[in-house]
């Protein structure tokens, strides 16, 4: 049996997921569209194929016991008018067909990489946060993490959802802090390795089960 099933592994988190999902010695499978543009450690299977895909999709998954998610709604680059080159509602389309092929499968544990201000967590964001979002092409990825949460919440899954702050590849500065967003007040960033380590932690430990922690490591 493969322990992990990696969607999203060809990107900037991704790849932190594989590689330290192989240090830890899981055995770890990976859906991705060019297997051959993917430098993936020793021991990770990859699978050629997409997750708008469901049939690619439940070929990847058999036999193995979770997935983790780390699929985002891309623009053309970080600029945050970038024009959008994902699907719309792409994650959230990929997301309901993981769920009914985990229904299919038997498999139960998900933990997926979600973005502070999804779903209920939008209430927390101040005005101009919300005013910048919804004026900029960043607004989609909002909307589209929106639905997924919708989506693993109503699923009958042992889940988790990793609400992210902004995303670096930078050095981390501080601890890594996870929180409820009810009574957490986060930093500003978090670095991508670290995100990794904590949905890895999540599916090692049994931790964070129905929850949709804010995830940080640095504040100001």
């Amino acid at each position: 049996m493969v322990d992990l099933l990696v969607l999203g592994g060809s990107g900037r988190t991704g790849a932190h997921v594989l590689a330290q999902a192989a240090a830890r010695g899981h055995r770890v499978r990976a859906l991705v569209r060019d297997p051959s543009a993917v430098h993936a450690p020793a021991g990770v299977e990859l699978i050629q194929g997409t997750p708008a895909n469901i049939d690619d999709i439940r070929e990847a998954a058999h036999d193995t016991r979770a997935v983790i998610s780390v699929l985002n709604n891309a623009r053309a680059s970080d600029n945050p008018w970038a024009r959008p080159v994902s699907p719309p509602m792409f994650m959230t389309n990929a997301a309901r067909d993981t769920l009914t092929v985990m229904a299919e499968q038997g498999i139960r544990r998900i933990i997926l990489a979600s973005s502070q201000g999804a779903g209920d967590d939008w209430a927390r964001l101040n005005p101009l946060m919300k005013a910048f979002i919804n004026l900029s092409n960043i607004k989609a990825g909002f909307t589209d993490h929106t639905g997924v949460e919708r989506a693993v919440r109503a699923s009958d899954t042992d889940w988790t959802l990793a609400r992210a702050v902004a995303l670096t590849g930078r050095p981390a500065t501080g601890p890594l802090h996870a929180g409820d967003a009810n009574v957490t007040t986060p930093g500003r960033w978090i670095n991508r390795a670290d995100l990794a380590r904590f949905l890895l932690d999540s599916v090692d430990q049994g931790a964070w089960t129905h929850r949709a922690p804010l995830v940080w490591n640095a504040r100001g």
